[in-house]
């Protein structure tokens, strides 16, 4: 529920421009459904081992890691540093 409200609070002033949203299958994403409607969104699920269906994901994967490399412990993170990378 967590990540799902994350999403919502994160996507909500972007909402009139977003259609779908597509994710992995990971199991953060069960109340995919909040999503779907509190955005009015279609929730799709990308393949296994299919990561060419969600590309944007893994372009912004890739930008995210200049800052965060791989093995980085995100609950040692602080929320500043967070908000500077997701502005940048």
């Amino acid at each position: 529920m967590k990540v799902a409200k994350i999403i919502i609070k994160a996507l909500e002033p972007y909402k009139k421009m977003i259609h779908t949203i597509t994710s992995d299958n990971g199991k953060e994403f069960a109340k995919f459904k909040m999503i779907e409607e509190k955005l009015e969104v279609q929730f799709y699920f990308a393949d296994p081992y299919s990561s060419w269906q969600r590309g944007s994901n893994e372009n912004l994967n890739g930008l995210i890691r200049q800052y965060f490399p791989k093995k980085t412990n995100f609950e040692s993170l602080t929320w500043s540093e967070v908000k500077y990378v997701e502005k940048c």
